[in-house]
């Protein structure tokens, strides 16, 4: 069983032993692959599931996922140019994915080294406007984030569980029938005519603010969402 399944089967687990015969499942980046599998592999139970993404998630295209063939050439030259960003960006998962005990020895070594890490990403992935990651998300919430990486020794068992889902056959989205539901933060046009075009999604919603971190960066937003989303699902 690997990482991502280790941790579906987990939260399936816990919510039976909680007594919930129903509930929903909600995530970003690893989230979001948990909760679709959660939805693929606990449907009787999961009434639906929510995802948030934002367009570094066109620079998977061809990847994770096909690009769609009804794309304009200049929606193509938007995939394009986040597919070149996500090659400059990526070494930290392909160094995690391919020799995890290296990085794990590194960032549960230093604080320090943990701090830049994380942080790198926050300057990177949270909504462009922002200068600074603490004028997206709140300087102590970063802090805290950091500090529960580095009092549990996480960034080791973050390493070992990235190496295992590189090594797995399974493909990060799961298809199931439970409902689903996307919120884009930081969104342009392009984004639901790539990942949902025919307008089938049982909820999509679209925000230009926020970016990577949704529940840092906009949680009012965010939390709206979730409400709209499950309420229909009672």
């Amino acid at each position: 069983m690997t990482g991502q399944e280790h941790i579906a089967a987990a939260f399936a687990e816990l919510m039976a032993r909680l007594g919930y015969s129903r509930y929903g499942t909600h995530g970003g980046d690893i989230g979001a692959g948990v909760s679709g599998r959660l939805a693929a592999t606990d449907a009787s139970h999961v009434v639906g599931t929510l995802v948030v993404t934002d367009p570094g998630s066109l620079g998977l295209a061809g990847e994770q996922f096909p690009i769609p063939d009804h794309l304009t050439d200049e929606e193509r030259a938007r995939v394009e140019q986040e597919r070149t960003a996500w090659r400059a960006e990526r070494g930290y998962l392909d160094l995690q994915g391919h020799r995890p005990e290296t990085i794990a020895a590194a960032l549960t070594d230093s604080a320090v080294g943990q701090l830049a890490w994380i942080v790198e990403k926050f300057q990177t992935w949270t909504n462009p406007a922002s200068k600074t990651p603490d004028e997206a998300v709140d300087r102590d919430r970063l802090l805290t984030n950091v500090s529960l990486y580095w009092f549990t020794r996480s960034g080791a068992s973050a390493a070992r569980f990235l190496s295992e889902a590189e090594h797995s056959d399974l493909d990060w989205i799961a298809p199931s029938d439970v409902p689903s539901g996307w919120v884009v933060f930081n969104s342009e046009p392009i984004m639901r005519r790539f990942m949902d075009p025919e307008q089938q999604m049982a909820y999509w919603s679209e925000h230009t603010a926020g970016g990577h971190f949704p529940a840092m960066e906009e949680p009012a937003l965010l939390v709206e969402d979730l409400r709209v989303f499950f309420r229909g699902l009672r």
